[in-house]
Order: C-alpha cells, then sequence, then structure tokens
C-alpha cells in the first residue's frame, strides 16, 4: 500500500481490478476543504489515458510490474516472436500485446516487457532506433524557401515524414515514441 504523498511519474497502481500507470500527477490544496491530487493516469490494458482526483493521504494498492529486457527474432504470422537473453526462452507476443510501437520492430532489437502476476501488459521499445530509409521520392533542389518535408518508408514499414535532402538509403535516427525524425546518421 501507498499513499498519494508516494506519488510520482511512473509509478505503477492497481486500481478496479487493472493496473495503471501515473503519467502525470498535481497535489492540490484549495483555499476551502481537504487537498487532494490530480492524477493522469495509463491504462497498461487499452493505452488509454484517464484523469482522476484522489484525497490527499488516500491509500492505493501499488502494482510490482516486472520488467526484463527481450531481444525481438522474428514475425511468424500474427505472433512476434521474442526471445530472453538469459534463459534462451522463446515468448510470443500479439500486435495488441506490443502496441501501436509495432511498427518499429526490427530483428535484434532489444525491448523491455513489462508484466504483472504473469500477465504480460505492454512492451518498451527503445526511445530511438536508427532505420534505413527503404522508399521516398526524390526531393528536387529549389523547392522550397525554407526547409521542406515529405513522407518516406523505413525498413520496418512504418512511414515518417523527413527533411527533402533524406534519400533512399540513407540511414536515419527515428524517436519511436513522436514517430519524428531526428537526424541522419
Amino acid at each position: 500500500m501507498a499513499s498519494t504523498t508516494d506519488f510520482k511519474n511512473g509509478l505503477t497502481i492497481e486500481m478496479d481490478g487493472d493496473v495503471y500507470q501515473i503519467v502525470e500527477f498535481q497535489h492540490v490544496k484549495p483555499g476551502k476543504g481537504g487537498a487532494f491530487v490530480r492524477t493522469r493516469l495509463r491504462k497498461f490494458s487499452t493505452g488509454q489515458v484517464i484523469d482522476k482526483t484522489f484525497r490527499a493521504g488516500e491509500k492505493i494498492e501499488v502494482a510490482r510490474v516486472d520488467r526484463r529486457p527481450l531481444q525481438y527474432l522474428y514475425q511468424s504470422g500474427d505472433d512476434f516472436m521474442f526471445m530472453d537473453n538469459d534463459t534462451f526462452d522463446q515468448v510470443a507476443l500479439t500486435k495488441e500485446q506490443i502496441g501501436p510501437q509495432v511498427k518499429f520492430l526490427k530483428d535484434n532489437l532489444e525491448v523491455l516487457v513489462a508484466s504483472y502476476d504473469g500477465r504480460i501488459l505492454g512492451v518498451d521499445l527503445p526511445d530511438t532506433i536508427e532505420a534505413l530509409v527503404s522508399q521516398t521520392d526524390p526531393g528536387l533542389k529549389g523547392d522550397t524557401a525554407s526547409g521542406g518535408s515529405k513522407p518516406a518508408t523505413i525498413e520496418t514499414g512504418a512511414v515518417i515524414t523527413v527533411p527533402l535532402f533524406i534519400n533512399e538509403g540513407d540511414r536515419i535516427r527515428v524517436d519511436t515514441r513522436s514517430e519524428k525524425y531526428i537526424e541522419r546518421v
């Protein structure tokens, strides 16, 4: 059990039979009435973000979420195969378990898999990955007075927006959280 005074970003709690992660929180002490804590919680099972208010000092059940590194191997039908580097056990995860970041999975990419009571809650990819641009239109010189952008497909199949000077075959760094181009490598 934890109190609202123990809240911090990233803390996982159990509430209404589900596991939530605190995205952000704010202690509020109004001039009249008791203090309370406003939170934004992300539900692990669906990814949905909700707002919830707790009374100051309220007790909350802390969820002990295990995070272990796994290496992505390959896709087999609808399953994505991962391997534990310590035990060499293979684990099959579905697209729903991985979430929207599935489009950035590359062979041999190491990810963190979060599980609670033997149930897999989600997969955390690295914040950035390096990828090869597999398809993009050529950027024409003098196309725009200021920096322009164009869509590009990277080796994982994801489509992101890149600057005009990026060509097919270039290696780029991509932010997997915001799905944006960072730099050419």
